[in-house]
């Protein structure tokens, strides 16, 4: 008898065929596939799929294969080199999970704001500081080249007036006194037991030792102010259909 894993490699492997097409896809399976997606996925994804600290999947553009076999094999195994962890469920529950994700509406309707309006206050608000679009711009915070194919409006919103809602622990913060007493700050790449690696605003890579570190604290709130009073309703909506305006090319 096959070991577990082992069986369920094999019988995998024939489920990711490319013809493979979901046998899973009646009204009572895509309410069961929402059951797992709410409990499992909507943390990252968003509860209607619309975006958040993972990509949008509200809107049927999914950039690692958009076939049934490739989201059965992306949600069970996981996407390498992205935050996307394996699912491990069997196949059927794994099938409603990608019947729910086809249900999902997409809303492509252009956002009310002028996009024109929108740039010129990504650049005078100093957003352009620490985000690039298309090769322009600073690094320190996301690329936005794509962010309106990734995100819900809903969602760009919410990431302009509070953007401490959700921080990748990739934006978290680092704090601390070195050893000559110099206060230090930046983004936190890696720690261990023994060593810090921080990113300063300068996009200059540093590590230090952490045996004399004093006051040494993260902090997992976004160092991207908020501009809920900064920005009119108006202001808000422009910035927004900017925003939304960048796709892949």
């Amino acid at each position: 008898m096959f070991p577990r894993v082992t069986a369920l490699a094999l019988f995998a492997g024939l489920l990711f065929a490319e013809d493979v097409r979901n046998p899973r896809t009646s009204p009572a399976d895509v309410a069961a596939g929402a059951k797992t997606f709410h409990s499992h996925c909507s943390p990252c994804h968003g509860y209607r799929g619309e975006g958040g600290r993972g990509p949008n999947l509200a809107a049927g553009r999914f950039y690692h294969g958009s076939t049934d076999a490739d989201l059965l094999k992306n949600i069970s195994e996981g996407i390498p080199g992205t935050e996307m962890p394996g699912l491990f469920y069997n196949a059927d529950r794994v099938w409603q999970v990608v019947a729910f994700i086809h249900s999902l509406s997409a809303n492509t309707a252009k956002p009310p704001g002028d996009s024109d309006a929108g740039a010129g206050l990504f650049h005078s608000q100093g957003c352009a500081g620490c985000h690039r679009i298309r090769g322009e711009g600073g690094a320190l915070g996301p690329d936005l080249s794509a962010i309106g194919a990734a995100r819900s409006v809903d969602n760009l919103k919410e990431s302009i007036v509070d953007p401490s809602a959700q921080v990748q622990p990739l934006y978290w913060t680092v704090s601390f006194e070195d050893a000559s007493g110099k206060a230090v700050h930046g983004f936190l790449l890696n720690e261990d037991t023994y060593t810090v690696q921080l990113l300063d605003r300068a996009v200059v890579l540093h590590s230090y030792e952490k045996a004399g570190l004093k006051n040494y604290t993260i902090d997992k709130h976004s160092a991207m102010p908020s501009y809920r009073d900064k920005l009119s309703s108006q202001q808000l909506d422009d910035l927004v259909a900017y925003l939304w305006s960048q796709r892949p090319q």
